[in-house]
């Protein structure tokens, strides 16, 4: 069965203190609308709906090759459910299937984990499913309520719980799976009858699941995963867990990193078998190292740079060196 996902990335940076449109923040050298749409192709989806409001062609034209894409424009910010229901024209004129709904400010997020919530809906005929992570400290996210037996009730915000649901340290990370024409009904009949007066998105599972549909929530999700970039000091914590997957992805690959704590590379850089990167060294993102070479020490290689095999560099790399 066919799947789509729609990418809420239209909220502005105002905890960020920056002009610059949240999704187009970097992690490791990219924007983490990136990772989120990696991700998501990784999964399999054939189209993206990607939400969009503050800056938005400034978003647009970062992305305009990807014709994978559909932009699709948030006027007002009415809460995540309001996002949603933008969407509402395209996916009754376009998809049938599965449809992922997730956070443009969640670079962490991992395909392997999509296709694993894809797999448990459908083993268990869900009509809409989530995937939750357990937290030590869940504040900031919305409780999954369970009942006695174990089964999802619903979802409660933070702001809206009571002082026992606070004490509930399994959260819904924004992870949702939902068969689209159960989307469909369940945004029909989002309400705003909450203290932030706004639609919120998570209320489509209570909304199935009082209608007699099956809601399942898997416990899929690293705590590593969850954390999402709302602030500076969040996003110096998520480039930090990426920059440790892509350091553990190129020592896999056999290569050697003398010094990780001491080195800094970007996404999307690809080194061959036996190098060794020295201390001190920087590679900007899509670079190409070839094997047998030794990186560094205090080298810098621009970004999209191929290096071939046996090279040795020491000190700043020019761009020309390799790619004029």
């Amino acid at each position: 069965m066919s799947s789509v996902a729609i990418i809420l990335a239209a909220g502005k940076s105002t905890r960020m203190k920056s002009r610059r449109p949240k999704p187009l923040h970097e992690i490791c050298g990219k924007p983490m609308l990136h990772y989120v749409l990696d991700a998501c192709y990784g999964a399999g989806c054939s189209h993206v709906l990607v939400v969009v409001g503050h800056g938005k062609d400034v978003v647009i034209s970062q992305f305009e090759g990807d014709r994978r894409i559909v932009w699709i424009e948030q006027t007002e910010q009415l809460g995540t459910g309001h996002a949603a229901r933008m969407c509402e024209p395209w996916l009754r004129e376009h998809s049938k299937g599965d449809v992922f709904i997730l956070a443009g400010d969640g670079p962490l997020i991992r395909a392997e984990v999509l296709r694993t919530l894809q797999h448990a809906h459908h083993e268990d005929h869900a009509a809409a499913s989530m995937a939750t992570a357990i937290l030590e400290d869940p504040t900031g996210y919305g409780r999954v309520i369970r009942d006695g037996d174990g089964n999802f009730v619903e979802i409660v915000e933070q702001i809206d719980c009571t002082p026992e649901q606070r004490d509930i340290r399994e959260v819904f990370p924004s992870y949702y799976c939902v068969r689209n024409e159960e989307l469909l009904f369940a945004l029909s009949k989002l309400k705003n009858e909450n203290k932030k007066g706004e639609y919120y998105l998570t209320d489509v599972y209570g909304i199935l699941r009082a209608s007699g549909k099956k809601v399942l929530a898997v416990q899929a999700v690293s705590a590593e995963d969850v954390l999402s970039v709302n602030s500076r000091d969040q996003q110096a914590q998520v480039d930090a867990i990426m920059q440790d997957r892509i350091q553990r992805q190129i020592l896999q690959s056999g290569a050697t990193i003398v010094s990780g704590v001491n080195t800094y590379i970007e996404a999307g850089v690809s080194v061959g078998t036996d190098t060794v990167i020295e201390p001190f060294t920087y590679i900007g993102r899509d670079s190409s190292i070839g094997p047998d070479c030794v990186i560094g020490p205090f080298a810098s290689v621009p970004s999209e740079s191929v290096v071939p095999e046996r090279s040795v560099l020491a000190g700043h790399v020019s761009s020309e060196r390799f790619n004029g």
